[in-house]
């Protein structure tokens, strides 16, 4: 088993005037050395098509997790969804990223806009193999996986941003690729990629999309661990065991919490130095003790960390709020969304005697409730989360 992992994300937004997306994404685990990634693009747009790609990326995903063959997904989609009386064709169009032991990856392709990669920080030319399944033409890749190689699936509605305004025939998936090129060596996470290429294809449609648009991001990278403190222990006796334990942790170390960085201060012997600089009016400002990469206030900061990992795991709409600010829950957010694969939760359950103030809407209920959420937000994220309670 090698030290890579792999960071999906993917946006998409609707064709002007309908409620639903004929594009849908559906990732299905296996098991950790085991992802399916499809991308399925219904015919025309609405309801119909919405239903179309969510049935066949349902179908193919549990499929290919189940071990079956592409022979066998195709002709089962082929039998189950119904056939357009207009077209004559039985299933919306699809691409299919099967990433096995984060070592190898499968591309099939069916009728979508081939997908875009990038090796060593440059557009990666792989090798195809063309299928005849049901008469239908299908192409498969089996790539063996590097460091920083991004795969980039789209739908239509990205070569068709543009079409007959900015660009006489299209956006071109080569100058799609070119434009991502810059992207991607800057370093930016999947969901991030995928946000910027889907924004800039609504930008090219007018803000008035003219197909349903959607691009996935499948980016390779190695594990990245990180340990983060919340709340001193029940137990006054078990301090320095849990300090012991959090310290020895591989990775960098985020301590949340008044009490707690006191009691972590004193544990290394290092002075406590607070700051009364405030990035932000709405968020308590960050301190610092040598050798803890980073120290906030616990709660309140903790609660805007959810509220921009919700928004990260959806619209991405808020990605300028904490993506280059130097408040404690922008710093948070963006090691424990950018650079974070693996987090370790240390939570202490010590009650706070400020938290039980009637006239606060905050008590400890509320506080491990924070910790849920959060771990909730990151596993959807595709994180290796584990929490420990003191």
């Amino acid at each position: 088993m090698n030290d890579l992992c792999v960071d999906i994300g993917y946006k998409s937004i609707n064709h002007i005037g309908e409620e639903l997306c004929g594009d849908h994404v559906d990732i299905v685990e296996e098991n950790e050395n085991s992802t399916v990634i499809v991308l399925a693009d219904g015919l025309g747009s609405g309801v119909k098509a919405s239903i179309l790609s969510t049935l066949t990326s349902k179908i193919i995903s549990t499929m290919m997790a189940a071990g079956l063959p592409i022979e066998e997904c195709v002709s089962t989609i082929a039998a189950t969804l119904p056939v357009c009386s207009v077209r004559g064709v039985a299933y919306s169009t699809f691409t299919i990223i099967h990433i096995q032991n984060n070592d190898v990856a499968d591309i099939i392709q069916y009728d979508n806009p081939a997908v875009i990669a990038y090796r060593n920080y440059d557009i990666y030319d792989y090798p195809k193999t063309e299928l005849n399944i049901g008469g239908k033409k299908i192409y498969k890749s089996t790539i063996k996986l590097q460091e920083d190689d991004v795969f980039i699936a789209i739908s239509d509605g990205c070569p068709h941003a543009g079409l007959g305004g900015r660009y006489n025939f299209g956006w071109k998936r080569e100058d799609i690729a070119d434009y991502m090129l810059a992207l991607v060596c800057g370093g930016y996470t999947a969901k991030n990629l995928s946000t910027m290429l889907v924004d800039e294809c609504d930008k090219l449609y007018g803000h008035k999309p003219g197909d349903d648009t959607t691009a996935c991001v499948v980016k390779i990278r190695k594990r990245e661990p990180m340990n983060i403190l919340f709340g001193p222990p029940s137990n006054r006796d078990d301090c320095d065991r849990m300090m012991s334990l959090f310290f020895s942790k591989e990775g960098k170390h985020i301590i949340c919490g008044g009490t707690t960085s006191s009691i972590a201060a004193k544990f290394l012997g290092k002075p406590l130095k607070a700051s009364l600089k405030f990035e932000r009016s709405d968020i308590p400002p960050i301190a610092e003790i040598e050798g803890v990469d980073l120290v906030t206030e616990g709660v309140i900061t903790m609660n805007r960390v959810i509220e921009y990992a919700k928004d990260y795991l959806g619209p991405n709409e808020k990605y300028e709020h904490w993506s280059f600010k130097r408040d404690g829950a922008s710093l948070i957010s963006r090691l424990l969304f950018e650079e974070a694969t693996d987090i370790n939760f240390f939570v202490g359950r010590a009650v706070n005697p400020a938290h039980q103030n009637p006239d606060l809407p905050i008590n400890f209920n509320i506080k491990m409730n924070l910790v849920e959420e959060l771990s909730a937000c990151l596993k959807k994220m595709g994180k290796r989360i584990k929490v420990s309670y003191f």
